[in-house]
């Protein structure tokens, strides 16, 4: 009989137990699958074969090494970038959508009165990829050895220097505008439909000047059709070890580069952005990595996302003032 009893008071204090697990909550870690539990989608506001989509390729293998799980890039592009923005500023704040843009996106707000999301609310920054200068050129015939010789040309008659862009509200276009303001000078901007048919026009001499992109332009200038006369970054370029940037050539305040860099949605949990952080900074110390960026020109970066904030809203407020100080506006 004592057997009997105390076998139904263990089986009613299991009951009893079971019961109380089965009505308390788990714990958060336990109901929340670890992240990533997927494959992560890198949308990248470009077409295929441009210079965004080559960053991409370049560094979604590392991270998916870091991370354990594919980085998967997609090509969305259009609109200057705002198809594939409009695209992750819906997408689910989880962590598994991710935007690679370039420098357009701390433009777009100062030239389209109207985007289909706010630029600076609806995404957060993983990261700052690198930074890629611009350099001043001249075509080899053009009688302009410097910065000094080209501001002094733009000066002795209006409409006396000319410079060709991919178009209007163009990293070409905008960075002529930013020099024609640190240099106090008015020239004749001349936009094409594509950054190669306005490169092809100032080797062949239709155009003086331009402003492109170390990587696309180097070997123009190493075939001397081109004149290097400086660079817009803070430092000389590795590559041109003798060209000197704009601040030395006497025009402060014209460091302009192109960029590119990893956003996630809004919302997404600050727990992940960190993870996401660190496998972008990962990536970007690969060798592999460091050494093709040299390559085109650019500059690694380093720093969190309050770092990359930080730089995007200096630059949406630099572009925001040569917009408006210049008057650009798209045709």
């Amino acid at each position: 009989m004592m057997k009997t009893q105390n076998s139904a008071k263990t089986r009613s204090m299991i009951c009893a137990a079971a019961a109380i697990l089965m009505a308390c909550p788990y714990p958060a870690s336990a109901q929340t699958p670890t992240w990533p539990n997927k494959p992560i989608s890198l949308i990248v506001t470009y077409p295929p074969g441009g210079g965004a989509d080559a960053m991409a390729r370049l560094v979604a293998p590392k991270m998916a090494e870091a991370l354990g799980q594919n980085v998967v890039v997609e090509n969305r592009p259009g609109a200057s970038g705002q198809i594939g923005a409009g695209a992750v500023a819906k997408a689910a704040p989880d962590g598994h959508t991710l935007m690679l843009d370039a420098s357009s996106f701390a433009v777009n707000p100062a030239l389209f009165s109207k985007l289909p999301y706010d630029s600076v609310k609806a995404f957060k920054p993983v990261g700052v990829m690198a930074l890629f200068p611009n350099v001043v050129l001249v075509n080899a015939q053009v009688p302009v050895k410097n910065i000094p010789e080209l501001i002094a040309l733009a000066k002795s008659r209006k409409d006396a220097v000319s410079y060709a862009s991919s178009g209007n509200g163009s990293a070409q276009h905008l960075a002529g505008a930013l020099f024609e303001s640190a240099a106090k000078v008015d020239m004749v901007h001349i936009p094409y439909k594509g950054g190669g048919p306005a490169l092809n026009d100032v080797i062949g001499g239709q155009v003086p000047l331009f402003f492109g992109n170390l990587a696309s332009t180097l070997q123009h200038v190493q075939a001397g059709k081109l004149r290097a006369l400086a660079v817009t970054s803070g430092k000389r370029a590795t590559a041109w070890p003798d060209v000197p940037t704009l601040a030395e050539a006497g025009v402060p305040g014209s460091e302009i580069y192109e960029w590119n860099a990893i956003f996630a949605p809004a919302g997404t949990p600050e727990a992940v952005i960190d993870k996401l952080s660190e496998a972008l900074n990962k990536a970007m110390e690969n060798p592999e990595v460091k050494a093709r960026i040299a390559q085109l020109g650019g500059e690694v970066q380093k720093g969190g996302p309050k770092a990359a904030q930080e730089f995007i809203q200096a630059q949406m407020a630099l572009w925001a003032r040569v917009v408006k100080g210049k008057g650009i506006v798209l045709e």
